[in-house]
């Protein structure tokens, strides 16, 4: 099992299907597998701010075909810890990417992103990111 990033889903989800991205495949790879795991907060994430009700819906109804990661009061807990103890060494981050840590760290799951904010995350917190094939730099 593999927690998604919201980085992931929306390169997969709202983005050009013209963009070939390595983290695009991985997810399709992870899909197929059954081993991609969706957060509610992500959810959320993906479906705000689309202008189109119709676009909404057709998002919403895909997503569906994924359950939500059940959280725990621990989780939150920790992410609150993660983000003061990141604060307090310069690395700042969102609410959301904190949960992720969290969820992550409690289930010993990787993460799938293309934030460049996790891997300094991962320096500090007890977090994995899942492998897969970098886009090489130009």
């Amino acid at each position: 099992m593999v927690v998604v990033d919201t980085s992931v889903w929306s390169l997969a989800i709202r983005r050009s299907r013209t963009v070939d991205h390595p983290a695009r495949a991985e997810l399709a790879r992870l899909i197929q597998k059954g081993t991609a795991l969706l957060l509610g907060p992500v959810r959320q994430e993906l479906l705000t701010g689309i202008r189109s009700d119709a676009q909404f819906e057709t998002l919403r109804a895909q997503l569906r075909g994924f359950p939500d990661v059940r959280l725990h009061a621990s989780d939150y807990e920790a992410a609150a810890e993660y983000t003061n103890s990141c604060s307090r060494k310069g690395a700042q981050g969102s609410t959301v990417d904190f949960l992720i840590c969290a969820v992550a760290a409690r289930r010993d799951l990787p993460i799938l992103t293309t934030d460049a904010d996790f891997p300094r995350y991962a320096r500090l917190v007890p977090i994995r990111l899942h492998e897969y094939e970098k886009p090489k730099a130009s």
